[in-house]
Formats: C-alpha cells, structure tokens, sequence
C-alpha cells in the first residue's frame, strides 16, 4: 500500500526552460546566453549547489561571480521565476492524492530554492505545506539512491510504501534502486491510472 508519493518538480508540476532562464539571466547581467550557460551549467557549478556543496550565501555570491560579480538576488529569482511555467493539471492531480497519502516535493535543486521557493513558485505551498525539499538538503542529487533514503527518512516514510513520479527514467531508477516504487510521468493521464491502481484516486479521479 502506498502511503507517501514524491513528485519531481520541473517538467513534472511546472514546465521549465532553461533557455529561458538563461536568457534572462544574460539580460541582467549583460552577458551572452553562451556565456552563462558555460559559466553556470556546463561548468558544473549548478550541479555542485544541487548536491549541497555549498550553503545559500556561497552559493549566490559564486553564481554572481561567475557571470561577473553584478546579479541581486531578485534578479536571481526573477529569472528563475520566468523560466517557470505552473502545469495545473499536474497540480490539481498532487493535491487529489494528497487527500490520501502523504505527498513531497523532491527536486535536483539548491538551498537558495528551498529558501525562496514561495516567491520562485507559489502554486507549491498550498499542496504539499512544508514539504517542498531539495536534493542538496541530502547532500546528493538524483539518481543517487541516497537521496531518496534520506527524503523518506525526514520524512519518516518506508521506501516499500513509497512511489517516485519524475520525468527523468534515470531518476525513477535510482529511487526503484532505493526500493521505492517508480513512475516515469509522460502525461497527466498516465500517471492518474497510476495513482488510480495504486488506490490514491477515486475511480471519478
């Protein structure tokens, strides 16, 4: 019996473009796209803050370095925000099985998102209160079976009555590797005969 869902974020719950994101990062700090996405992502360094290598403060200060030493937190956030798209459906599914098991967020994301997640994505509180949780929370990023173990330890679940909803198969492996169960999200649809058969829905949805 299931009784604690986890739902990936981007691509899941909201649509996300980093193309976007990039862009208006490149904007604010008058900076090619090409330039941040060497200095920010090809680098590694998003990877590094994803996986806890650094607190909020280090992190910000090294991701404004990186694209010259100007970038504010709000200009952080903003890009952020725009690169965000809320997928209501997707949502409203998450809030219909809220309604019978306990239900988190677990995204490949930093400490800096954690903490601002309410101005990044507002939509996420309402649903899931306080469990909007981040990998580098656990000090591993997805597919780290690690980090499922850790999630479903805060959160005081067994991972045999656990299931992983992410877009990634990569991810969805390394949480079945951790003994939970795994779904690849394709669709809406899909995914609530999942939750359908799993009995987390009422046959109505």
């Amino acid at each position: 019996m299931i009784s604690t869902v986890l739902f990936d974020m981007n691509d899941v719950l909201c649509r996300y473009s980093r193309e976007v994101r990039v862009a208006r990062l490149a904007r604010d700090c008058a900076r090619t796209p090409s330039f941040v996405e060497d200095a920010v992502w090809a680098s590694g360094y998003e990877d590094l803050g994803d996986a806890g290598a650094m607190d909020i403060d280090a992190y910000l200060s090294g991701f404004a370095e990186r694209l010259g030493g100007t970038l504010t937190l709000d200009a952080w956030i903003g890009a952020l925000r725009a690169a965000l798209t809320p997928l209501p459906e997707a949502l409203g599914l998450a809030a219909a099985v809220g309604r019978r098991a306990r239900i988190a967020v677990l995204t490949n994301n930093n400490l800096l998102v954690a903490r601002e997640i309410d101005s990044i994505f507002p939509e996420l509180r309402p649903i899931f209160g306080d469990n909007i949780l981040v990998s580098a929370q656990f000090r591993a990023r997805k597919p780290d079976p690690e980090v499922y173990r850790r999630c479903l330890a805060l959160l005081g679940a067994a991972p045999e009555a656990a299931l992983f909803v992410d877009d990634s198969a990569k991810n969805v492996a390394g949480a079945e590797q951790a003994g939970l169960g795994g779904h690849v999200y394709v669709n809406v649809g899909t995914l609530a005969e999942t939750f359908r058969r799993a009995g987390l829905l009422r046959e109505s949805g």
